[in-house]
């Protein structure tokens, strides 16, 4: 077996691995990202971060360089199809959390990353597609690439999304499930609303016909709008299939049109024109809860690990917490002379890795739990705002990572 050119291997150059990237080196652990594309992805539309990723992103360095290219923003309104309040869900406070929430485009962040990256040195590799892991021992991990060369390391990470060739290493015939529901999205003006500066955003607007119609500002000056319905589909697709399905993008805009008089004339506003330049599909898949994150040295994380509903926007949220406190834990075996991708310690970092597994999925669980909670409040006789009791999000938003690492990492 080949000696290990790095201690830590990062499968995919997307957000959860560039960042995980810039924590291990913060820490002044090395790595090396490998990425299938020519580039890193960019899947198109904007992302919302809330205060418990922009903590992460701050002491990553990276929030003070993304901070003026996103729409801050505190509260997601809920309103009924006649335009009243039913509720509202705070996504971040500068006052109560340090952070308001920001919606950003995910090129945006993605550039920023690749950018600090790069600066610090980080070797990247694209083209590089993972395909099999073919030799591991205590001491390292051996794997091939689609193109036939292979690598060695400490330790490999699966950062690879939802469809994670590492994941099938852990477990071979799992396969996300389709959920028979895609978002279809678009962009336009806000102006186009034709809604007075003082009109709620970002807002959903339920329907008991047509379900929920959602209008999120983008951009640092709002003067954006993502639009955007769910649709239930009859049938999975391949990648071939996704992207025949949108290239004839006149079905996108005759569904986001359909049942419009049915909305507050500011569905109707929005739907009006609709450039097919900025229309996306956004289909839904989802992976069981996964009995262990790790077998050998080989870990996943993000979409690889959990995949979240978008109910409470908490997706790419909480993989970024995983990457932080991932790097942590790692970086805590080091201060204590038992680094964890060192030789013969393979016992200790099954242990270490098993706790912050298991503390992780502990928050992932808490945020399915809110998700389940933000679907009920959502329904059209869910009654008024003030009857409703407000959602405890300090457990979210208020964490202390380096608690968490120093405990998982005992």
């Amino acid at each position: 077996m080949s000696t290990p050119s790095t201690p830590i291997a990062i499968i995919g150059a997307g957000l959860s691995g560039l960042t995980l990237a810039l924590a291990l080196h913060r820490h002044s652990i090395p790595c090396t990202l490998y990425e299938s594309r020519p580039a890193s992805l960019d899947i198109g539309g904007a992302i919302m971060l809330s205060p418990n990723a922009l903590k992460v992103l701050d002491a990553l360095g990276v929030y003070r360089r993304i901070s003026p290219l996103g729409f801050h923003f505190e509260k997601l309104y809920f309103r009924s199809h006649d335009d009243a309040p039913l509720d509202d869900f705070d996504f971040g406070s500068r006052d109560k959390h340090g952070y308001k929430a920001l919606r950003i485009y995910r090129y945006e962040l993605i550039n920023v990353l690749v950018s600090m990256v790069r600066d610090a040195g980080i070797p990247v590799e694209y083209n590089k597609k993972f395909s099999h892991v073919t030799a591991e021992t205590p001491e390292s991990v051996t794997w091939a690439f689609a193109d036939g060369s292979s690598a060695t390391a400490r330790l490999l990470v699966g950062a690879d999304g939802i469809h994670s060739r590492v994941r099938k290493h852990l477990y071979p015939d799992l396969t996300p499930k389709f959920t028979n529901m895609i978002g279809v999205t678009a962009t336009v003006p806000r102006a186009q609303l034709q809604a007075g500066p003082e009109y709620p955003l970002p807002v959903t607007i339920m329907s008991p016909k047509h379900g929920a119609f959602v209008i999120a500002p983008q951009r640092a000056d709002g003067s954006e709008v993502l639009i955007g319905k769910q649709k239930r589909l009859a049938q999975d697709y391949d990648r071939a299939g996704w992207d025949e399905l949108m290239e004839n993008k006149s079905w996108c805009v005759d569904f986001l049109r359909q049942g419009s008089e049915d909305f507050p004339p500011i569905v109707a506003n929005a739907v009006s024109d609709i450039p097919l330049k900025g229309i996306n599909l956004w289909p839904f898949y989802l992976v069981p809860k996964l009995d262990t994150w790790t077998k050998g040295r080989v870990v996943i994380l993000g979409d690889a690990a959990h995949a979240i509903p978008p109910t409470a926007g908490q997706g790419v949220n909480q993989a970024f917490e995983d990457v932080y406190t991932f790097a942590g834990v790692v970086a805590k075996g080091r201060e204590e002379g038992q680094p964890l991708e060192a030789e013969g310690d393979a016992v200790r970092m099954g242990r270490t890795l098993k706790k912050w597994q298991l503390g992780r999925q502990d928050r992932v669980d808490k945020v399915l739990e809110l998700n389940d909670k933000l679907n009920k409040r959502r329904l059209p006789d869910a009654g008024g705002a003030g009857d409703l009791e407000p959602f405890d999000l300090d457990w979210l938003y208020g964490v202390d990572f380096e608690d968490l690492i120093a405990e998982w990492a005992s």
